[in-house]
């Protein structure tokens, strides 16, 4: 093993695979070591499944071996978000409550993955519940780019994983933003996709109606072929689309001449970081000189706060049904910040949870009227990586005010409340060294065309070839 071979993309250690060039069990070995050694200081890892996975890496070379190559999965290192129930193995979601659940099934997802012969190394650090705060019960993930800088939201130790060469794929998921932060934060691509395209069969909720599950990886490529794994239809899970998967990887490489990506510079730049804004700008150039038209678009106008006053009631009365054997009856075991959320939905009843979904509808057909313009609109994906202390990332009330004034929710609910795709891609860093990331949103089902943009951008640019010195 080569000393950079963990930072590979996984398609290009596919084909190593392919050829017998490199032996599944002794990448497993090798990931493993490596989480053993960078993961003590980075805590991305909840639970290492290191039997699990060295079974599953020898089962696949057994089959290369003879012969039954199953694809681009086939005896990679993937890791997933610990909402993700394992069969006999810990799913604790953050949650204290959960400390001791063993899930007797896998998630729909991580059979998917295991049927494409990926290779599971464990599962991966989240805030409490998938929420915004820790814990205190837990760790909290370090961002590779800087010990200090926030790790994203919930999705937080699939960011860190990723990055840091940990593993070659991982899943995240996103309610509020929480595939698209924890991307933007430790430099890495994040596929949000359509809600039902993947289903949650299996996967600790947060919000039902919100909760989508996707891929984070090191290239647009990547995120694709785990998508094609992870999505379609299934009888267990009732709002699983039934639909084909389109097959993206054919048309990664078309050209996007003609294409239509819309902008809304007033959006795209109120609030944001004015360095964000400036390699977003040298985006839509490049976009630009690969023949894209660029069209002007006017996003439904919404700050932050009334976004999250929108998103938060929903997010609160389901989340309460999820915790309803557990809270309150062990509202002490719950950390404050989440504590205070499903206090919340407690104080909802089902006109005030109706009221809210009406809105939700009405903001949701606003924001996708204005996607059904184009191919893809840009802007940020939710703003610019910040410092951040652990008492603030544990939920004090008074210090987690530092972080959420950060959130610029404005990039990330929309998609959630309309269940939108959008892709995160790394665009830049700034001065000091920290990621910029771009967001690619699109109308439903449109991720092979999010795929095909980001794609391309990144083909004509580096950024997603440069990775933390871990």
């Amino acid at each position: 093993m080569h000393s950079s071979i963990h930072y590979a993309s996984l398609s290009s250690i596919a084909g190593q695979i392919e050829s017998r060039e490199i032996s599944p069990v002794e990448l497993t070995e090798y990931m493993l070591s490596r989480i053993d050694s960078v993961d003590k200081q980075l805590k991305s890892y909840a639970t290492v499944c290191a039997d699990r996975a060295l079974q599953q890496a020898n089962s696949a070379e057994r089959d290369i071996a003879s012969g039954q190559y199953r694809g681009p999965l086939h005896g990679i290192p993937i890791a997933v978000k610990d909402l993700c129930f394992t069969r006999g193995i810990r799913t604790m979601g953050g949650l204290r409550v959960r400390g001791d659940f063993v899930p007797d099934y896998d998630a729909t997802v991580v059979s998917k993955l295991e049927d494409a012969g990926a290779v599971l190394l464990g599962k991966l650090n989240l805030t409490e519940g998938a929420l915004s705060a820790y814990n205190p019960a837990f760790d909290i993930p370090v961002n590779p780019w800087g010990e200090k800088l926030w790790a994203g939201v919930s999705s937080s130790g699939s960011g860190v994983a990723t990055a840091a060469g940990l593993c070659f794929a991982s899943l995240g998921t996103d309610t509020g933003g929480s595939i698209r932060y924890p991307s933007m934060a430790n430099g890495i691509v994040g596929l949000k996709p359509t809600y039902g395209r993947v289903s949650r069969h299996g996967i600790l909720p947060l919000a039902k109606s919100l909760d989508h599950v996707g891929p984070m990886t090191r290239s647009v490529s990547d995120a694709a072929i785990v998508f094609q794994a992870i999505a379609g239809p299934d009888t267990n899970d009732a709002t699983a689309l039934e639909l084909p998967i389109p097959d993206i990887l054919s048309s990664l490489d078309s050209n996007i001449a003609g294409m239509q990506i819309g902008v809304d510079e007033d959006y795209m730049n109120e609030g944001t970081n004015a360095g964000l804004v400036a390699a977003i700008e040298q985006v839509i150039d490049t976009l630009k000189r690969l023949g894209a038209e660029i069209v002007r678009v006017n996003m439904p106008a919404s700050d932050p706060l009334e976004l999250r006053n929108l998103w938060l009631p929903i997010t609160g009365f389901e989340a309460l049904m999820t915790h309803a054997d557990t809270f309150p009856a062990r509202a002490a075991e719950y950390g404050g910040y989440f504590r205070g959320i499903l206090e919340l939905g407690m104080k909802m009843n089902v006109e005030d949870y109706a009221s809210a979904m009406h809105k939700r509808t009405v903001f949701s057909q606003l924001f996708e009227a204005e996607l059904a313009k184009v191919d893809a609109v840009i802007c940020p994906s939710g703003g610019f990586v910040f410092e951040a202390d652990k008492q603030a990332q544990y939920g004090d009330a008074a210090a987690m005010k530092d972080i959420i004034k950060h959130f610029q929710g404005q990039f990330t609910i929309p998609a959630d409340l309309a269940g939108t795709p959008s892709l995160t891609v790394p665009c830049g860093f700034s001065d000091d060294g920290r990621p910029y990331a771009v967001q690619f949103l699109g109308g439903r089902l449109r991720e092979q065309e999010l795929c095909r943009i980001g794609h391309a951008y990144e083909q004509a640019t580096q950024w997603h070839r440069r990775h933390p010195t871990v």
